[in-house]
């Protein structure tokens, strides 16, 4: 924790207004998105099958408004920072607010659609004040996240005895507080696209026709499904196995300690070793063989050592992200050469969405499968294989080190704020 603090000091004014927004979102997330789940299949009484669809919305949202990304290269990175903290705040209040299916899939694509304007002009940002230390800064952003999903879990649990509705409203006034902070004090800078007369699909086309990214993107896409499974599938888990909710705080909450205690570290220690594409490789096959524990037989005994092979599959997950996370940030930057970074984050947000949509909706009907004819280890194995042929893909795409980071070229120069 210390070196985290030390790195955290050692970056600019911005890119630490940055990390201290990534902790607000995930905290007005995190705090949420344990109980939505549970809310929605006991709650309103929606069927998992469908609640793996509204949930994998949100996801899909992410990637499908594409333009976010070109918005930032183009209008700068400040304004959709905010916009996208505005609108999350939307999307959390109509949580609060319906409880028909309708509704729900209307909130659902409304956070989605928020992360999309907001999610690529962060990483654009941070990529761009932090050229030369772009995989240590992307660490030091996935410890804060890890932060706010360390905290997020741990106000919501007072929060839930008072209703799902009190957690999401909650949720929603630290979004407005965040959204406020970023427009007062976040530095405004110029996209890369300030003032171009280009058309926007040209720069679509530019990141399209990237091979070498497009490939890197689309073997990625498992990392996103099995990520998702700690908010999805482990706590549907965890409450068929205790019935409560003291099973999924802690499941959030060892996680997240896990990230503020090992991923400064262990990226450092990873860098030592291998290579970026090695690194990924490795994270991946971690992910993957972190469902094994849940296709051996169920244990015998109490409560808490019935959910033991949930905790060391969620535990595995999240060192295999750690390892994974801020490599595939620096990656994409180093892959667009520099130029409509927040373009290149918004298009590998549309192929994750599609993945994680895809890999979802095979968990989910897994899951539903299993049930209805006693399989209960299929959609764990479903998941491994998933993590096991993207980690195969991913060694092939780096062949020969392609993925080996270059130099960026330098963008515009930051506007006045």
């Amino acid at each position: 924790m210390i070196a985290t603090l030390r790195q955290f000091r050692s970056f600019g004014r911005p890119a630490q207004i940055l990390f201290i927004n990534e902790i607000g979102v995930s905290i007005a997330l995190l705090m949420l998105v344990p109980y939505l789940a549970d809310h929605l299949v006991h709650g309103i009484g929606v069927a998992v099958w469908i609640v793996g669809i509204v949930m994998s919305l949100r996801h899909f949202s992410e990637g499908l408004f594409v333009i976010g990304g070109t918005l930032a290269d183009r209008i700068g990175y400040k304004p959709m920072i905010t916009a996208g903290c505005l609108l999350k705040a939307v999307g959390c209040g109509m949580y609060a607010v319906f409880g028909s299916l309708p509704w729900l899939i209307a909130a659902s694509v409304l956070t989605g659609v928020s992360s999309a304007l907001f999610v690529p002009a962060n990483r654009a940002y941070l990529a761009h004040e932090e050229k030369e230390r772009t995989v240590d800064a992307f660490a030091v952003f996935s410890v804060c996240r890890r932060l706010g999903v360390l905290v997020g879990p741990l106000v919501g649990v007072p929060l839930i005895h008072f209703g799902f509705r009190a957690v999401s409203l909650t949720s929603v006034a630290i979004l407005l507080a965040l959204a406020a902070a970023q427009w007062r004090f976040l530095p405004a800078i110029s996209g890369p696209e300030t003032g171009s007369s280009r058309p926007i699909w040209a720069d679509w086309r530019e990141a399209l026709s990237n091979r070498p990214f497009l490939a890197f993107a689309a073997t990625m896409f498992a990392s996103y499904a099995l990520t998702f499974q700690i908010s999805f599938g482990l706590p549907l888990e965890i409450r068929h196995i205790s019935g409560g909710h003291a099973g999924m705080t802690a499941l959030f909450v060892m996680s997240a300690v896990l990230g503020l205690a090992l991923q400064v570290r262990l990226i450092s220690w990873c860098e030592r070793r291998w290579t970026a594409g090695q690194a990924m490789v490795r994270g991946l096959i971690l992910m993957g063989v972190a469902f094994i524990p849940l296709m051996l037989p169920p244990m015998q005994g109490s409560t808490v050592i019935r959910l033991l092979p949930i905790l060391v599959c969620a535990a595995t997950l999240s060192v295999g992200s750690m390892m994974l996370h801020p490599f595939e940030m620096a990656t994409i930057a180093n892959l667009s050469g520099g130029r409509v970074i927040g373009t290149y984050y918004s298009v590998n947000n549309l192929l994750s969405g599609f993945g994680g949509v895809f890999g979802n909706l095979v968990s989910a009907a897994a899951i539903g499968l299993s049930q209805s004819m006693g399989m209960k280890s299929l959609p764990w194995l479903v998941l491994l294989l998933l993590g096991l042929a993207s980690a195969a893909c991913l060694k092939f795409v780096d062949r020969g080190d392609r993925l080996s980071p270059a130099p960026l070229r330098p963008q515009s120069a930051p506007a006045t704020p």
